[in-house]
């Protein structure tokens, strides 16, 4: 197990440098000057070319690259260009707001996810599970900035239920709940796919039969041997999809303006922030790098059989 956790951090580098390395080409391809951004308009050739001086701006762009990555080695992102403030003070500021509604997404997953994709099994080629699955394919189809756009518009501004913008310390746990919804309804359809098949799948073995034949309740049977035998893959793609919400948290948290780590991202890169988008970058590469090796470690502990 130790060996399998060194070898995975070991291949993660090359994957955190592949990252890094396009953000920051990606970002000299841009048009603007991040100097004539923080100095304003206003500013004269003299001061702004002093203060490109100042940030390093001038330098050759591996000079910059290698500056970057030896100041992230040493837990140092250096300082947003737009607020003068440490980059990884700002993204440790926002971390647990995307956090929270990563968590309240996979939360919204399974609990409704699991019992649709349970009763579906159940009635199997119903109107039910026609209609059931029929919106869990629309929710793996349709992008989620179109869904919360659409989320906004119909609950927020035409039926005025919950509030479309704010926090959990302004309006309280219904702040959280359009932006959870928006965010967990992939997670929720895969979800509920994932549990109507492999329920489909415990309910043809043979010791589902052999309970039934013992004269064990229906619902015993469902709840008490072919639900526990069918979660398996279902948990392992629940903890699978806390890395891949990282990337749909980024549009969510700017419809709904929410205040995480997504929200500062786009905020750095509306203003060029060179050094703020290249901090947010790598700490949710490291983020999904990380989630990733605890959901094989996970799924080896739900089903020991698996080799690392």
């Amino acid at each position: 197990m130790t060996a399998y956790i060194l070898r995975r951090l070991i291949h993660a580098v090359p994957v955190l440098i592949g990252v890094t390395s396009i953000t920051f080409l990606l970002i000299y391809v841009v048009p603007g000057d991040p100097a004539r951004l923080m100095m304003g308009v206003r500013a004269d050739l003299a001061t702004i070319e002093s203060m490109r001086q100042e940030l390093g701006l001038n330098d050759p762009l591996y000079v910059q690259y290698g500056r970057f990555l030896w100041n992230a080695l040493h837990g140092d992102l250096g300082r947003s260009f737009a607020t003068n403030r440490d980059v990884l003070d700002s993204i440790l500021e926002r971390l647990p707001a995307t956090a929270l509604l990563a968590f309240a997404s996979i939360l919204v997953a399974v609990l409704i996810g699991i019992p649709l994709g349970v009763l579906s099994a159940l009635r199997r080629n119903s109107a039910m599970d026609f209609i059931s699955m029929l919106c869990a394919l629309a929710g793996i189809s349709i992008p989620v900035f179109f869904l919360g756009i659409l989320f906004a518009w119909i609950v927020g501004f035409w039926l005025r239920w919950l509030p479309v913008t704010g926090y959990i310390d302004e309006r309280g746990l219904a702040a959280l709940i359009l932006p959870a919804l928006t965010l967990g309804t992939r997670p929720l359809a895969l979800v509920a796919r994932l549990m109507r098949s492999s329920m489909l799948e415990v309910l043809r073995r043979e010791f589902i039969c052999a309970a039934r034949a013992r004269g064990a309740s229906e619902w015993l049977v469902v709840l008490k041997h072919a639900l526990i035998n069918a979660l398996n893959p279902v948990l392992t793609a629940i903890s699978g999809s806390l890395a891949d919400l990282l990337a749909g948290a980024f549009f969510v948290e700017f419809i709904f303006q929410w205040p995480g780590m997504g929200l500062l991202a786009i905020r750095a890169i509306r203003t060029l922030d060179i050094t703020l988008i290249q901090g947010t970058v790598l700490v949710a590469a490291v983020i999904f790098v990380l989630v990733n090796l605890l959901t094989d470690l996970f799924y080896k502990l739900l089903d020991p059989r698996v080799e690392l």
